[in-house]
């Protein structure tokens, strides 16, 4: 098992990264752990260009997150829940997707469909009230699985405002505890 986390947040150590590395505590120990955190490795805005002149070749960055992406067999997603859906750096990430599916020898929709996908999120909902935030977000990732035939390896929401308040949601640390055991 190899899990490539894809941390989204534009905060280091942010509430959904630390439910993240509690969830990777959960992984078994010859696991491969690899984090990137996409602020890190930033991705030029994407431009579509599939029905023009066609995307030229990777550029470095690029290249980069896709070969980490297609040496992962576990792309978790801990992305925070930013007005309903990810944050812009993951959803640029997605974007760049378009092209790298155009390149021959990636192979890239043929090889994500051999992978699980995973998403662990953070909302400001209320602890303890109904929480529907983070909705949207899910099915961005649910549809985007289903589109390239990747499994869903499951789902783990937190709740916090504050820096460090994902401490006090009990329930999502005792699901992050044994989030990847279930598959």
């Amino acid at each position: 098992m190899h899990c490539l986390f894809l941390l989204g947040s534009s905060r280091r150590d942010g509430n959904t990264e630390r439910l993240a590395r509690v969830a990777a505590s959960s992984l078994p120990a010859n696991a491969v752990h690899e984090w990137l955190r996409l602020d890190d490795h930033p991705l030029p805005e994407f431009v579509d260009v599939r029905h023009g002149e066609g995307f030229g070749p990777l550029g470095a960055t690029a290249r980069t997150l896709a070969d980490a992406t297609l040496a992962c067999t576990d792309l978790v997603f801990a992305a925070p829940t930013y007005w309903y859906t990810v944050p812009a750096s993951t959803k640029r990430y997605l974007d760049h997707w378009s092209h790298w599916m155009r390149v021959p020898e990636l192979d890239f929709k043929a090889r994500m469909a051999k992978k699980t996908l995973w998403v662990i999120t953070v909302n400001s909902d209320d602890l303890g009230a109904p929480s529907t935030s983070s909705d949207p977000l899910l099915a961005t990732m649910r549809m985007t699985a289903d589109y390239l035939s990747m499994k869903v390896g499951g789902v783990l929401v937190g709740h916090a405002n504050r820096p460090g308040d994902v401490e006090q949601d009990h329930v999502a640390l005792e699901q992050a505890k044994s989030f990847f055991g279930a598959k």
